[in-house]
Order: structure tokens, then C-alpha cells, then sequence
């Protein structure tokens, strides 16, 4: 009777054993031995390097319960950065650093920062994201099966070329212009005469190098660290046309498997790496004083173009046509009230 009793009372423990160990450490014994985070690129440029800030912040705040492993150049997805969202939600991706650009083919309202000329500056760009608008970016973003977690930036996307300098939108004619993608780059760049070509950001070397396109279009951080200057990019405009924001995503089903404090850890750090992401997109180019980059143009005899206000009014008025059109794709009520918030920043 007796050893009946403690052979059953042992059962009844070995199956209730599961349930006494805390929720924490049954979630911990299900994480994976890596999550995958995928980003566009690679270091030095501002938004690798945040996707890499954050994957080391990640880790070693979790003393490795959570352990991410980026894998750059969108490498996951064969080089093809328009599909990281795709493969996220299929699973092939658990975290990533977006480009706004890469992702608006499928979310029509990231178009509001390739609008033409609307953002122009850092103080409008600022109150995109730190305002109700980026709020209401995100809650869109959300219902995708993915959860945003912070802003990030590329910065503002300026123009090379190694045929000419350009300062008019005549300028333009006949140039033969990479883009990332989105339909709404290929009509503004036709709308100035020139002849855009899509194409990834890992063929874009090979192309400037054979000649097979003219010129391109990223921010100058990008330009200085892929040192395109030796590949004939002899010309650069800054014009600010479009601002490229970034965004730290998580997988909705691995943000669902995390506990609640390792959540908030996730999302502490995708903060932290991307206001250091920010600041880096910003360095150099005349924010605060510092012209470093700028200088560091002039020393490779880079021929460089600041356009001024009344110069970009003129781009602007050649492509508006476009704004109106895809002012209607991302919403009217929300470019309206983005226009407002922007105006505000400027007051």
C-alpha cells in the first residue's frame, strides 16, 4: 500500500512539476538558439550599424537568452530588400531594420516619406516620427503581423552622377538614374526627363562601375562609406528630395513568444540603437556645425551642389504632378495633416 502510494504520488509530481516552474523559465526553455534579423546593406553605413547595435544590445542585455544574428546585404531574402516584410511575415525573418522605401510597395502609406520635397529638412523629418503620424504609421505597420518598435533614419537620399552637375531640373534630361523601388521614384525622376532604372542595392556597384547607369540616389553617409566617388560618381547634388526613415520590427509570433520583460528589453534596446542610428545618419553633413562628411567630399574632389530653397521649389513644381497622385495612394487626409505637422516644426 505504501509503495503504491509513493509511486503515485511521485507521478502526480513529475506531471505537475512543469507547471511549478515559473512562466519565465518554461519561455526561456522554448527560445531558439538564434533569431534572425535582416537588414539592407552593410556596416559602416547608419542603418546596418543600428541593426547590429541592436542585435549586440539585445544579447548581451539577455545575457544571451536572446540571441540575434544579423544578416546583412537582405542576404535572406537574395539580395532583394523589397521582400524583408514578405519574408517576415513568413517566417524566414525574426527581426529587421527596414527602409521605409523597401517596404512601401507593400504599405502604401511608407510613401509619405518619397513624397517630393515634402520633408526637406530634419525638423520636419522629426515630426513625422516623433508625432502622431508616426503613431499612426506604426498602428498600419502592426496590423501585418509584424510589431515596430522604433524609428530609425538613413537619412535624406541626395543625387550623384558622373556625367554633370546638377542644379535645374533640365539638368536631369538623359540621365540614366538608379532607384530602390517604388513606382512613385521611377515617375519622379521621368517627370525631370531622366531615364530611371530599378535595381538592388547589390548590383548598384556593378552598374556605376560599367557605366551602365549614370548616376543614383542615397544619402551621403552611403556614398562616402561605399566610396563612390571611384566609381565615376564625380557630381553630387545635395537636394534632400526624399527622406529614407528606418524602422525596428519584430515578428508578431516572436514578440508573442517572448516573456514580458524580455519584450520591453527588446524594445529598450531597438530605442537605443535607433537613436544612435539618428544621430549617425546626421554626422557630418552640416547638423549642429559638423561638416566632416562634407569635407571629407571636398577632399576626394567631389564636386558639390547645395541646392538652395528657391532651386528645389523648382524640382518641386516639375513634380508635383506626382505628389498629387501619390498623395491620394498614401491618403489625402493623412498627407494633409502630415503638410500641417511639418508646417508647425518650421514655425
Amino acid at each position: 500500500m505504501t509503495l503504491r502510494f509513493t509511486r503515485r504520488a511521485a507521478l502526480l509530481a513529475a506531471a505537475a512539476a512543469p507547471l511549478a516552474i515559473p512562466q519565465r523559465v518554461r519561455a526561456q526553455q522554448q527560445y531558439r538558439p538564434e533569431y534572425k534579423l535582416s537588414v539592407v546593406g552593410n556596416r559602416p553605413i547608419p542603418l546596418s550599424e543600428g541593426a547590429f547595435q541592436w542585435a549586440e544590445m539585445v544579447t548581451q542585455r539577455s545575457g544571451g537568452r536572446i540571441n540575434l544574428r544579423v544578416y546583412p546585404g537582405s542576404q535572406l531574402v537574395g539580395g532583394d530588400q523589397t521582400r524583408e516584410l514578405v519574408a517576415m511575415r513568413q517566417g524566414v525573418v525574426d527581426f529587421a531594420v527596414f527602409s521605409t522605401i523597401n517596404i512601401s510597395p507593400q504599405v502604401r502609406e511608407m510613401n509619405l516619406f518619397s513624397l517630393p520635397w515634402l520633408l526637406n529638412d530634419h525638423r520636419g523629418f522629426d515630426a513625422i516620427i516623433n508625432g502622431p503620424i508616426g503613431e499612426e504609421l506604426f498602428r498600419g505597420l502592426a496590423t501585418r503581423e509584424v510589431v515596430p518598435v522604433a524609428w530609425g533614419e538613413n537619412g535624406f537620399r541626395e543625387i550623384s552622377n558622373s556625367r554633370r552637375e546638377i542644379r535645374t531640373p533640365e539638368d536631369m534630361r538623359g540621365l540614366r538614374i538608379r532607384f530602390a523601388a517604388g513606382a512613385i521614384f521611377s515617375e519622379i525622376f521621368t517627370a525631370m526627363g531622366a531615364n530611371p532604372l530599378q535595381m538592388s542595392f547589390a548590383d548598384l556597384q556593378p552598374a556605376l562601375s560599367t557605366g551602365a547607369v549614370d548616376g543614383q540616389e542615397n544619402p551621403i553617409n552611403l556614398y562616402l562609406a561605399f566610396r563612390m566617388d571611384t566609381l565615376a560618381q564625380r557630381h553630387l547634388t545635395v537636394w534632400n528630395y526624399v527622406a529614407d526613415a528606418g524602422i525596428f520590427v519584430v515578428s508578431k509570433q516572436i514578440m508573442d513568444s517572448f516573456t514580458p520583460a524580455d519584450r520591453t528589453l527588446v524594445i529598450e534596446a531597438a530605442r537605443d540603437a535607433a537613436r544612435a542610428q539618428i544621430a549617425a545618419s546626421r554626422r557630418g553633413i552640416g547638423v549642429d556645425g559638423d561638416r566632416s562628411s562634407l569635407e571629407e567630399l571636398a577632399r576626394r574632389n567631389v564636386t558639390v551642389t547645395t541646392l538652395t530653397n528657391e532651386q528645389k521649389a523648382a524640382f518641386a513644381r516639375v513634380t508635383r504632378p506626382v505628389y498629387d497622385k501619390w498623395a491620394q495612394t498614401v491618403g489625402t487626409d493623412l498627407v494633409r495633416r502630415a503638410e500641417a505637422a511639418i508646417r508647425g516644426a518650421r514655425a
